[in-house]
């Protein structure tokens, strides 16, 4: 067996840094699959390419998009809501998102289609999206146990109408559902089981890109959401934002080592829910400063604060957030993150089990986490194949001698640059 990689964090005094971070994963994916399923041809600009990206690129290519990339620059011609059959296993890896966006998509492919991963994406639930296809008429199945892939599609039939969809562990499923609802052949018509919708900023980042390219799709009241038939999608230039979620570990870093760190070209007025992490991190005592060339976090010169916050809204921000509160003074509370279980890895599992290791006090129940700093000290931190563990751990090297993280290499699936671009920091 080979010997797992293991990197090792060289503690450094405070930052001053400018870094400019690659497009945003969500809006990428989003981006990627709207050019696809629209008429005529796309220039996308800023596109992240990760893993995660190449494997929707991928599955997308499969149905018949052609999609070609020169750097961030993706062109993309699509096939105008009429994906080909399928020329073999969709396989998505270990990407969520491109799971629950194609798993939608397979309702307008001709003939049948499988959707697989790797064993990991066959632990993670995709259910509630299946049952609310099915409900829409299309013949979808998840054959996995735990109605976990791989997915089953029999072939296109004509869907459309009502149905309710449980997004209490994923707005994905939401997302996935209202990006092909303009092909449906009524109006489709989302009703969230319970009125719940957790993450929602993502969904709303979804319908704004769907009328971006050309869509009638919004929320008719607080729990239902709607989209017009008809109004298909039309290709366009777009450009994708800078990543907020990669952003919120050089904010932290800021914070961590009370120095200065700008992210260029990232606006106050985005839409990405982890945006609202630079306030979070300016409740525990930074100071941020908004401008034309980006956003820039200054760390505090004494201890930072503890919080208690709920933090659903911006999921991938938690991993930032509690490594940073070791360095808090006192006990921080994160709540309503359950979802969390469900991502690549157990996050909540692994965060108690990989913040117990560095010292801390952490313990996690079904939704939330509980951080008290102690005596800290350096530990190898296992990543579970889960590039946000890896990013956000690195973190507490900044501070901590002897951190080391294994398999570092995982962060491809989100950027693969980013160690070099953190160990640049100084």
């Amino acid at each position: 067996m080979a010997q797992c990689e293991v990197l090792e964090i060289a503690p450094r005094g405070p930052l001053h840094a400018s870094v400019r971070v690659p497009g945003s994963k969500s809006i990428s994916n989003r981006a990627l699959l709207l050019a696809a399923l629209a008429r005529g041809e796309s220039q996308l600009d800023g596109v992240l390419d990760s893993d995660d990206t190449q494997r929707m690129a991928e599955a997308l290519r499969m149905l018949g998009a052609e999609v070609t990339q020169s750097g961030e620059r993706w062109r993309v011609r699509g096939f105008d809501g009429k994906p080909n059959a399928s020329r073999g296993v969709l396989d998505v890896g270990a990407s969520g998102t491109a799971a629950r966006f194609v798993t939608a998509l397979m309702a307008l492919v001709p003939g049948p289609s499988v959707l697989d991963g790797t064993a990991r994406l066959r632990e993670r639930p995709i259910g509630e999206l299946v049952d609310a296809l099915r409900a829409l008429g299309a013949q979808v199945m998840a054959e996995g146990p735990g109605d976990c892939p791989p997915v089953r599609c029999s072939g296109v039939v004509p869907f459309g109408g009502e149905a309710v969809v449980d997004a209490r562990r994923s707005s994905q499923y939401v997302s996935a559902l209202l990006l092909i609802a303009p092909y449906a052949q009524r109006k489709v018509v989302l009703r969230l089981h319970e009125g719940v919708l957790v993450s929602r900023p993502y969904v709303e980042v979804t319908l704004e890109m769907m009328r971006a390219f050309g869509a009638e799709a919004g929320f008719r009241d607080e729990t239902t959401l709607e989209v017009t038939p008809g109004r298909t999608y039309a290709a366009r230039d777009y450009t994708v934002e800078p990543d907020a979620s990669t952003a919120a570990y050089f904010f932290a870093a800021a914070a961590i080592t009370g120095g200065r760190v700008q992210v260029q070209g990232l606006a106050s007025r985005s839409a990405q829910a982890d945006i609202g992490f630079v306030a979070l991190l300016e409740r525990m005592g930074c100071t941020v400063a908004h401008s034309s060339a980006g956003i820039e976090v200054r760390g505090p010169s004494g201890p930072l604060r503890a919080f208690d916050a709920d933090m659903n809204a911006m999921p991938d921000a938690v991993l930032a957030a509690a490594v940073t509160a070791l360095f808090a003074d006192g006990t921080t509370r994160i709540r309503n993150v359950g979802n969390l279980r469900i991502k690549e890895s157990d996050r909540l599992l692994a965060l108690e089990t990989e913040l117990r290791k560095l010292g801390a006090d952490a313990r996690a129940d079904a939704d939330s986490l509980v951080i008290t700093p102690g005596m800290l000290r350096g530990a190898e931190i296992a990543t579970y194949d889960d590039h946000r563990i890896a990013m956000a751990f690195a973190l507490a090297g900044l501070r901590l001698p002897g951190v080391r993280i294994r398999d570092p290499q995982c962060v491809s699936k989100s950027w693969p640059r980013y160690f070099e671009v953190f160990s640049a920091l100084r």
